[in-house]
Parts: C-alpha cells; structure tokens; sequence
C-alpha cells in the first residue's frame, strides 16, 4: 500500500504539509496524489468517528444476516446493490458461511429498523431469509476503542 494512504486511513485530517514532510515529499505532489486518487475513487471519503454516547445520540444499529438467490447473469451483485441503496443501510457485504449478505442497517428507533426489513429488506424478490441482531454496545469501532480512558489494557499471560 502506498504510505500516502496508509497515512491518511490513520489519521484524514493530515495536512498535504505535514504529510510531505513524513513522506520527504512535496506538498504539491502529495495533494496531486491525493487529488488523483480521490479522482480515481481510490479514496471514497472521509468521516470522524463520534463518541455517541457522550453526544447523547440514541441510534439503533442492527446486523441484518441476509439469505439471497442469486440472479441469473448477476449473481449476487445486482441484489445486494439494490439493498445497499437504501437510506437506512450504512454498510453491505457479500460474506461466505451460512448467508449471503451482511447489512449493517441504522434507525433512529427499534420500530424504525424493524420496519425497514418487514416492509423493504424482507419483501425483495430473492430475498430468502433475513435475521437481526441489535448491536447493544459499542467497545471498538474502526481499530479505535471507545472507552472512557481509552487506554488499553494488556490481559495477563498464563504460565
């Protein structure tokens, strides 16, 4: 991976400046890389991780495992990308295992989720099987712990 990337995935808000300096690069190359792979939609975007709980949000996350029947001509691809344009999905993986699809479905309430997939998620044709599992609580998000102290703390090795 080119460490220009490696850099940004670390940490997005890097300044093309202070990325030249730990790459021994030019300012002006390092924002026409960045330019060309924001172009060539190598990089996708940008986000900050928010502690929701200290902002006091409420959402509802569920894990949606998703049983399909693959088209003919489209395989799985055309199906979990019709579902993965829906507003209430954030993510959408093939997986291998006992279901097809992963989607990661957010809602400002339970009632709001479970509609989402009795009266949408559910009712597409090939759609085969669905099962929810509401995330309780977050610990780890994107590599980074989300702890009060977030210091981590090493478990004790057994003889």
């Amino acid at each position: 991976m080119d460490p220009l990337l490696k850099l940004l995935q670390e940490n997005a808000t890097a300044t093309p400046k202070h990325l030249a300096k730990m790459l021994n690069l030019s300012e002006s190359e390092v924002a026409a890389k960045i330019k060309e792979y924001e172009t060539s939609r190598v990089i996708l975007g940008y986000h900050a991780m928010l502690n929701e709980e200290k902002m006091g949000l409420d959402i509802v996350r569920a894990l949606i495992e998703v049983k399909i029947t693959p088209e003919r001509g489209g395989g799985f691809d055309r199906l979990a990308e019709r579902i993965a344009k829906y507003a209430e999905v954030r993510s959408c993986f093939l997986m291998s295992g006992g279901y097809d699809l992963l989607v990661v479905v957010e809602g400002d309430n339970l009632r709001e989720v479970a509609r989402f997939v009795t009266e949408k998620l559910a009712t597409i044709q090939g759609v085969i099987s669905t099962a929810t599992h509401f995330m309780l609580k977050v610990y780890k998000d994107h590599g980074i712990l989300v702890s009060e102290d977030g210091k981590e703390e090493r478990l004790a090795v057994a003889p």
